[in-house]
């Protein structure tokens, strides 16, 4: 098999998506750790374009962008579980769910960077994206698929996993249970994949690098 390598940052909820997929596959890689405040010679050789995280390096080629690098995983190494349904309609409307974790979860970034009126104004976003997923997304299904995780579970799962954090650090509680049944209830089966169980960020340290992450934008505003 050709080599693997990430080049990533623990806690990034877009290196995370990447781990899961590649943990799932049981895709053995190299994690290559990147300072984003110096950034490596690699990682702006591998991604000139953007010189971000997450990188996937497969036999010497870089694939860059997190949802750009699960297709690439899934088609790469289809053995089971497959991430994608078999289903060209169904497999349509899961990268429609794709593209909305990714057009509309930037609002839990947003809030991440916002103050004032401009964090109330993020929270709005934030729940109307909440609300679509939970009124057109899930219904009583497990996961986006059915029954088996798949990508646009790796994807609203980085999203999740973070607001959770991220409302206690800037004091916005969005995530409510009666608010939201059938995401609370999916995000408990996610974080109960055995996979996912085994390699989610700890809370208790993505608060503090988190907060400190906050405190350092604040500062330079």
């Amino acid at each position: 098999m050709a080599e693997v390598k990430l080049h990533g940052a623990l806690l990034s909820p877009f290196v995370y998506r990447v781990i899961w997929a590649l943990k799932l596959k049981g895709v053995p890689y190299e994690f290559v750790s990147e300072d984003l405040s110096n950034k490596s010679a690699s990682l702006l050789k591998y991604n000139p374009v953007h010189k971000k995280i997450p990188v996937l390096v497969h036999g010497g080629k870089p694939v860059c962008e997190s949802m750009v690098i699960l297709e690439y995983i899934e088609e790469t190494w289809p053995q089971k579980p497959s991430l994608m349904p078999n289903n060209p309609y169904d497999r349509a409307h899961a990268r429609f769910w794709i593209k909305f974790a990714e057009d509309k979860g930037v609002a839990i970034w947003n809030m991440f960077r916002s103050t004032g009126q401009e964090l109330q104004n993020t929270v709005k976003e934030a729940l109307k994206m909440l609300q679509t997923v939970e009124e057109h997304g899930l219904g009583e299904k497990k996961f986006f698929n059915g029954d088996n995780i798949g990508l646009v579970d790796l994807a609203f799962g980085s999203i999740v996993y973070w607001l959770q954090v991220i409302e206690d650090i800037v004091g916005a509680k969005l995530f409510e249970s009666h608010k939201f049944p059938h995401l609370h209830a999916w995000i408990e089966n996610f974080k109960q994949v055995p996979v996912i169980e085994e390699n989610l960020p700890n809370q208790d340290e993505l608060l503090v690098a988190l907060k400190l992450r906050r405190e350092q934008l604040m500062a330079s505003a």
